[in-house]
C-alpha cells in the first residue's frame, strides 16, 4: 500500500505548481499547508525536487505496465503523456524551471523504452541487424521526445491523441520496411563477402600454380639431367 503521507506530499506540490513556478514553492509552504513538519517532509524526499523525480518515475512504470497489455505505441505513448494533459499547468512550469532535465529525462526514457520494445516485437523472422533496430528506436525516440517538449514549450494547446494518432497513420509500416532494408543490406553484404573469398582465393590458387610452373624443368631437360647428357 502506498504511503499516504507521501502521496500527500506529491499531490500538494502539483496543485502548487498549477498556481505558481517552482522557484516560489518552497518545503515550508508544502509542510504549512498539509500540517506536517519538516521531518516528515525528509523523512520521504531530500527536497522539492525530488517529489518531481519520483511523480515521473512512478509514471514511467505505469507506462511500462501498459505497453505490457498492449502492442500499440501510439496508446502507450499516449499513457505516457496523460500526467502531462492532467497537470498541464504544473508541467509548464517545470519545464520553464531548472528541473526542466527530469521532464525531459522522463520523455526520453518513456518514449525509448516503448519503441524498442515495439521495434522488438514486429517482424521478429526478419533478420534485420540488432544495431539497426536499435537505431530505429532511438531515432523515433529522439523525434517523439523533441515533438512533445516543443509542444509543451509551445502551450500544449494541441490535443496528443490527435498528434500522436496523425504521427502514427502518416509513418504506418515505415519501421517494417526500413526491417526488411536492414535485412536486405545485411543478405547483400554476405554476397558481396561470400564472392571477395572467392576471388581471393581464386587469386590465390593462381598465384601458387603460377610460381610453381616458374620453377617447373621442362620435361626434356629432367631425362637429360638423369641421363647425364648435357641439356642445351
Amino acid at each position: 500500500m502506498k504511503n499516504l503521507t507521501k502521496l500527500s506530499i506529491r499531490k500538494k506540490l502539483l496543485e502548487k505548481l498549477e498556481e505558481q513556478p517552482l522557484s516560489k514553492i518552497s518545503v515550508r509552504m508544502i509542510c504549512d499547508e498539509l500540517g506536517i513538519n519538516h521531518n516528515t517532509f525528509y523523512y520521504y524526499y531530500a527536497d522539492i525536487y525530488a517529489v518531481i523525480q519520483d511523480y515521473f518515475d512512478e509514471n514511467l512504470e505505469s507506462v511500462e505496465a501498459v505497453y505490457s497489455r498492449t502492442d500499440s505505441w501510439e496508446l502507450s505513448f499516449l499513457e505516457a503523456v496523460r500526467p502531462v494533459m492532467k497537470n498541464r499547468r504544473a508541467v509548464y512550469h517545470i519545464y520553464y524551471s531548472i528541473r526542466k532535465e527530469d521532464l525531459e529525462q522522463y520523455l526520453y526514457s518513456v518514449s525509448g523504452n516503448i519503441m524498442q520494445a515495439f521495434v522488438d516485437s514486429i517482424l521478429p523472422e526478419v533478420p534485420a541487424k540488432e544495431e539497426d533496430r536499435k537505431l530505429i528506436a532511438h531515432f523515433y525516440r529522439c523525434a517523439l521526445t523533441n515533438i512533445v517538449l516543443h509542444w509543451i514549450a509551445d502551450g500544449m494547446k494541441q490535443e496528443p491523441k490527435d498528434m500522436i494518432t496523425r504521427i502514427g497513420y502518416l509513418f504506418n509500416g515505415s519501421i517494417e520496411e526500413a526491417l526488411r532494408r536492414s535485412a536486405v543490406s545485411s543478405a547483400g553484404a554476405d554476397v558481396v563477402r561470400a564472392g571477395q573469398q572467392v576471388e581471393d582465393a581464386g587469386s590465390a590458387g593462381h598465384e601458387q600454380h603460377g610460381a610453381e610452373n616458374a620453377g617447373a624443368m621442362p620435361p626434356g631437360q629432367r631425362a637429360a639431367e638423369d641421363a647425364g647428357t648435357p641439356w642445351p
